[in-house]
Order: structure tokens, then C-alpha cells, then sequence
């Protein structure tokens, strides 16, 4: 790997030392090194609660062998990754092991049975260089430094010719397919690149992926909240990885985000963002729960006042959801009449309860939301790359310690992104437009400091 790292790293010093052609001729390894789970371990937490099984046991780096390199597909070298709570969902073998999603996969065709492997290769972002593509493949060339989004798809159905979410055979790389981001090598589809921003180091440009472009369609897009200028939008978690961005949109789009956090730390965070409506959720003590069955709308009421105090009287337009159980209830509760409830994650649990009349009456939507199509990715990243959204990396690991940066996000320790350098041998690398750097460095930096 170490000749592949080189040609990177003069290509980065001499711009134009380095053609297309020269990274086409690289000599590809054999095998690559690579954060795995193993479908032997799958029971190795049975009886545990959640909160006690540890990522450090189950994920283990070794080299494992270069899969084929398929048509409409590219070998990207990876410079940087982050962590993302399916990485957690997929260490804990939570809620069902993501063995099973790749073996559904490899009944797919004999190009999908590559996936279905004893291990998975796990990690749904990067940062990197394109080393190789294959057949078919004509916009992306070797040597150009992108990111990738990790929308998979097959698009051979119908279905997701409008809305690429929608295809049958859609997943998501490094969780329901293999050769993932958090790797020297990954295996993608060309149409999951999209252009590195020229502003940001590696491991900055790695760790917006999944949740910008989860947010951005969750709250902006029209397949999600459709937000507009003006709109109230209550964000729970406000400070963390998906929240944060969704802070971050609410702001840029002329919107008003009540943030919601745990903490008077990730308080200040989001002040730090520019928002100035916050509910310190503990420190208000709320409890929408009296017990593990039963739910307490006075405590749902005692929120919406909270709000209305805070908004001078008005009531929530769009609510993004991603705790679930915990917080479902109560967000349907204070959505204004003819509001949206938009909904992903469930990190506090997936089995919602709420009460119907709040919504039926009130005319209330809750639209779905997973991810988001190429469409949706490539203005998510287009929007970093402008300089009008910025990176929420707040710590970055090594390779060798990705089990302890995955105990991070699982604990809840962590804000904003968790990033994982991969072939880069340090942070601050990949710089490539130094000006543009230098007019967002504030913003970078303060966004960085969260």
C-alpha cells in the first residue's frame, strides 16, 4: 500500500506530476487491511444489555483479500472515514446481525455474491482516491480525490427510476453490502462518488457523508420536510452528528431551530452553531415516560409550553425525529396543525407509540425518511463544498483504534463526527484549495471545536 500512499502524496505536493494514467498503472495489492465483524461472533454478546456490549470485542482490523472490480464499480484508496451509528448497530449485531442483509444480497446475481463473505467490511464513509474503475464506468478517472455517499442501488426496477431510494434492491454500503469505508481500500459504485471539497482536509471531507446527506433530505428535500424560510423546526439531539447538520440547515435555509440537547456543553455547542432557542431537556427534567409502558402527556403539554415560550407563541412546523421511542410521543404532541413529523434512526428504540387523535385530527404528516438519493447527496455535498455547510469532526482516530472511536459514538461521548484516518499517515492532509480554506477558517475551526 505504502507505493499507492506515495503516488497520493506527490500527486498532493506537485499538483499535475501525477496523471490519470499513472494511477491506472498502480499495481493493486492483493489484500488490503480493513475493520471487520466476523459471522462466527455474531452471539458473542447473547444475554448483555445494549448499553454493556463493546465494540472493541467484536470489530476487529486485519487484511483481508481485494475483491473483483465489477462493471459501473471503482477501487477507491481511502484517505479517511468516520463512524456512524449503523457501524455500532453492525458491531453489536444490533438489532439483527448485517450478515444477514449480505447474504440476501448474494442471492442477488454471482456480482453480488462477492458481498456474502464470513466477515463484513463495515464503514459507510470516506474520503480517498479513485485507483481503478471498471467497465463502463466514464466520468471518474484514477487519481481523482472524492467522497462517496453510500446510497447502493441496482436500478433495474422501475421503482426507483423518480426516487432512487424507492428501488427494490437499494442498501446501504458497509452496512448491507460489504468492502465498506473504514478500510484502505473500498469498493463502490461510480454513481456513489461525488467530488472531494477542495477546502477540507481528509478526514474533514469524510465525516459529513452519511448524516449531511441524511439530514439535508430528511429536513430540506422535498421527499422529506420540505423546509422554508420561517419555518420552526424542532431538532432533538441538536448538537450531535445528524443533528447538528440538521442545526446547521435550519440556519442557512432562514428557518428558526429550537435545539434540543442533554447538556448545557452541547447547549453551547449550538450556540456556537448561531441557534439561539434551546431546551436543556435534563435540566428541564423532562420525563415523557412514567414507566417502560406507559407514557405521561403532561409532560408532552409542559414541552409545548416550553416551546411556545421560547417562539413567542408559536408552534413547531417540522419536527426532526431520530431518538424514536423515547421522544415519538411528545413530538407529535407539539407539532403545530398541518405540521410534519420527519423520522429516521430510532436510537432510542424502534416500536413508537403516540397518540393518533394529535395527529388524525390536527392533520398532522409523519413522513419516513433513509438516507437520501444521488440527487439529494450531490447538493448535500455541493453545500460543503460552497463553504455554506461545514464538517462537525470532533475527534479523530487511528485505524488500529476504530473499536474505541465505535465505543465513543455507542456511549454517547463523542460530539459532532467521530473520524477514522485510514491511509493518510496524519490529520490536517488533503488542503487542496488553500484560499477558500483561509476565508472559512473560522467557521471551520469553530465547527471543529464543537
Amino acid at each position: 500500500m505504502q507505493h499507492i500512499l506515495d503516488a497520493i502524496m506527490a500527486a498532493s505536493e506537485n499538483p499535475g506530476s501525477t496523471s490519470s494514467e499513472d494511477f491506472a498503472n498502480l499495481d493493486l495489492p492483493e489484500s488490503y487491511r480493513a475493520v471487520t465483524v466476523h459471522k462466527d461472533e455474531v452471539d458473542m454478546f447473547e444475554g448483555l444489555a445494549t448499553k454493556d456490549k463493546d465494540p472493541r470485542k467484536s470489530l476487529h482490523v486485519e487484511d483481508v483479500p481485494l475483491p473483483e472490480l465489477g462493471p459501473g464499480e471503482a477501487y477507491v484508496a481511502v484517505m479517511a472515514s468516520a463512524i456512524n451509528y449503523n457501524t455500532v448497530w453492525t458491531s453489536i449485531f444490533e438489532p439483527v446481525s448485517t450478515f444477514g442483509f449480505l447474504e440476501r444480497y448474494g442471492r442477488l446475481s454471482p456480482l453480488a455474491k462477492r458481498h456474502d463473505l464470513p466477515y463484513h467490511v463495515v464503514g459507510s464513509d470516506l474520503a480517498g482516491v479513485v485507483l481503478a474503475t471498471g467497465p463502463g464506468v466514464h466520468l471518474w478517472k484514477p487519481g481523482t480525490e472524492v467522497v462517496a455517499h453510500c446510497l447502493s442501488v441496482e436500478l433495474e426496477h422501475p421503482d426507483g427510476h423518480d426516487d432512487t431510494m424507492l428501488d427494490p434492491e437499494q442498501r446501504i454500503w458497509g452496512f448491507e453490502t460489504n468492502f465498506g469505508g473504514l478500510a484502505q481500500i473500498a469498493l463502490v459504485k461510480a454513481n456513489q462518488l461525488m467530488p472531494k471539497p477542495a477546502h477540507l482536509t481528509w478526514e474533514e471531507a469524510a465525516s459529513p457523508g452519511l448524516v449531511n446527506c441524511t439530514a439535508y433530505r430528511q429536513l430540506v428535500s422535498k421527499n422529506g420536510g420540505d423546509m422554508k424560510q420561517g419555518d420552526n423546526v424542532l431538532i432533538w439531539g441538536a448538537s450531535g452528528g445528524l443533528g447538528g447538520f440538521a442545526t446547521q440547515y435550519a440556519l442557512n435555509g432562514g428557518a428558526t431551530p429550537i435545539c434540543v440537547v442533554s447538556s448545557e456543553d452541547k447547549a453551547e455547542i449550538c450556540r456556537k452553531m448561531g441557534a439561539e432557542l434551546i431546551i436543556n431537556r435534563n435540566e428541564e427534567g423532562y420525563k415523557f415516560w412514567k414507566d417502560e409502558q406507559t407514557q405521561d402527556p403532561r409532560e408532552w403539554k409542559r414541552f409545548g409550553s416550553k416551546i411556545r415560550e421560547l417562539t413567542g407563541g408559536e408552534d413547531i412546523d417540522i419536527v426532526f425525529e431520530h431518538p424514536g421511542r423515547e421522544t415519538f410521543g411528545a413530538s407529535v404532541y407539539v407539532t403545530r396543525k398541518g405540521g410534519t413529523i420527519t423520522t429516521c434512526a430510532s436510537t432510542s428504540g424502534y416500536m413508537h407509540e403516540y397518540d393518533n387523535r394529535y395527529l388524525w385530527m390536527n392533520l398532522k404528516r409523519i413522513i419516513s425518511s433513509h438516507f437520501a438519493n444521488y440527487r439529494e447527496s450531490w447538493e448535500a455535498n455541493r453545500l460543503i463544498a460552497k463553504g455554506k455547510i461545514h464538517p462537525t469532526l470532533s475527534k479523530t482516530y487511528s485505524l488500529d483504534e476504530v473499536g474505541t472511536a465505535a465505543l465513543d459514538v455507542h456511549k454517547n461521548l463523542h460530539q459532532g463526527k467521530v473520524g477514522v484516518l485510514c491511509l493518510a499517515p496524519e490529520e490536517g492532509l488533503g488542503v487542496r484549495d488553500h484560499e477558500m480554506r483561509d476565508k472559512h477558517l473560522d467557521e471551520i475551526n469553530r465547527f471543529r471545536d464543537l
